[in-house]
């Protein structure tokens, strides 16, 4: 705020002078960013490929001459402490990884942890970052594996100095978008049910059975959501939020980030001034089987049949002047309940393979803080009509689409994949069906539906 200030005598000093010019000019449409008063943003994007000869979440990296992996993100000020949000192409973050990476971010911003949003895509052809779950492995004596965090802590540093940099060129936001779209032939529920309410068949990433091609999409939510920043008639920066696991094909060694990376990069080539920065929802139980065939030639169509919604989403925008009185931000904890579990994943850690300890070593983690009082927690940005819920796990997508029926009259959307180390969340009838999410893929009970639901509904039924 432009402090009032006396001058003597009869004098007006050319400072007074600048400030009318100014004021008029904001007054009539004209960017004013140099007051740096009202809501400001700051945008970054930062390289999250590794090295070659690194470890990636399944395979070793044996090259990068894909699009390569990312990390982008913006930082909101002027309404109260800064908000910062940031996706990542990695397959996940969790426990210490997360409270290291958001302490970093929060630091770089001005800010406390409790502010940042850290989420990840959830490629598979990527890293994965959890510092308890190497910690725990080399005081076995273990190779830590994929959880190695020599890089991941480099990218730390390098993320921290590029939101430290991005303070120094922000940008005022005077409205705000927002727009969506139906996605055709990408996402299908994985989890088909029989006739006795059991599951009957699993359609992962990518089938080649043709019964299961067959069978319906299921139950998904087709619509791509696109929450957009603006400096009068500039676009600053597209969130984009879809529910859907991002795998075409992958263990091709090769970091890259797949389908959704490349809808992201092809919109960023069409909208150049804006930042696009991508969140995957609430995908735990819906992939693009039913589309893909696991053939390199699918991993293009699926991004243009993405990239194409997110046009129509884009067109379909309806802006809105924005204050900073419209912007909030809240934090519900989570105390999830946790499987009886953690005797018999200490046995697996002596007698399975790499391959299922990155899959589910970050869980054990979990049990371990949680005892502790460790909590995860869901956050919830409020900016104008719109709520973005940011929820830790694998989420079902029933938890996106029963948010979205709360608050029909809101625009609703949310991003899955924050804190990883819960693993699957499912829906409390999952873990009676069975299956693969809800057996030891899931770090939570079937309770964990009500404590989700019970912060959920507390989040958007709030006036603040």
């Amino acid at each position: 705020m432009i402090q009032k200030t006396i001058y003597p005598n009869l004098a007006v000093p050319l400072l007074v002078v600048l400030v009318l010019l100014l004021s008029v000019s904001s007054v009539i449409g004209v960017p004013s960013d140099s007051l740096k008063t009202g809501i400001r943003m700051a945008t970054f994007d930062v390289d999250a490929t590794p090295p070659v000869g690194s470890q990636l979440t399944y395979n070793q990296e044996i090259n990068n001459w894909d699009l390569g992996l990312r990390a982008k993100g913006l930082v909101i000020l002027g309404s109260g402490q800064p908000i910062v949000l940031c996706a990542v192409d990695w397959i996940g973050i969790a426990n210490e990884g997360q409270d290291e990476f958001r302490q970093a971010l929060a630091e770089a911003a001005g800010t406390v942890p409790a502010r940042v949003a850290l989420h990840t895509v959830h490629q598979h052809d990527a890293p994965t970052c959890d510092f308890g779950a190497e910690k725990l492995l080399k005081d076995l004596g273990r190779n830590p594996m994929c959880f190695e965090g020599t890089f991941e802590r480099d990218m730390i540093i390098r993320l921290k100095k590029a939101v430290k940099k991005s303070l120094e060129n922000t940008q005022t936001i005077t409205h705000l978008g927002l727009g969506e779209a139906e996605v055709y032939k990408v996402a299908s529920n994985r989890r088909i049910i029989g006739n006795d309410g059991l599951l009957k068949a699993t359609r992962y990433s990518s089938c080649k059975d043709s019964a299961l091609i067959a069978e319906p999409e299921g139950l998904i939510d087709p619509m791509v959501s696109l929450i957009s920043f603006w400096n009068g008639d500039k676009p600053l920066a597209v969130l984009s939020f879809y529910a859907v696991h991002p795998q075409s094909y992958y263990r091709t060694g090769i970091a890259n980030p797949d389908f959704p990376g490349v809808a992201r990069f092809m919109r960023q080539l069409a909208v150049p001034e804006a930042l696009h920065i991508h969140f995957n929802g609430a995908g735990g139980n819906i992939t693009a089987g039913k589309y893909n065939d696991g053939t390199a030639v699918k991993r293009g169509i699926l991004a243009e049949r993405l990239a194409d919604s997110m046009k129509r989403a884009w067109e379909s925008t309806k802006r809105e002047p924005i204050s900073a009185e419209e912007i909030g931000w809240r934090v519900e904890p989570l105390s999830l309940p946790l499987p009886s579990i953690q005797e018999e994943m200490k046995t697996w850690m002596a007698t399975k393979d790499s391959i299922f300890l990155s899959n589910n070593l970050s869980k054990l983690v979990f049990a371990q803080r949680s005892q502790k009082g460790k909590q995860l927690d869901i956050r919830c940005l409020r900016i104008g009509r719109s709520r973005v819920l940011f929820a830790p796990g694998e989420l079902f997508v029933e938890y996106q689409l029963a948010a979205k029926s709360i608050r029909p009259d809101l625009f609703v959307a949310m991003a899955a994949y924050g804190d990883y180390a819960p693993g699957y969340i499912c829906t409390a009838v999952a873990y009676h069906e069975g299956g693969y999410e809800p057996g030891v893929a899931s770090g939570v009970t079937a309770d964990a539906e009500i404590v989700v639901m019970t912060a959920i509904r507390k989040l958007l039924k709030s006036i603040d």
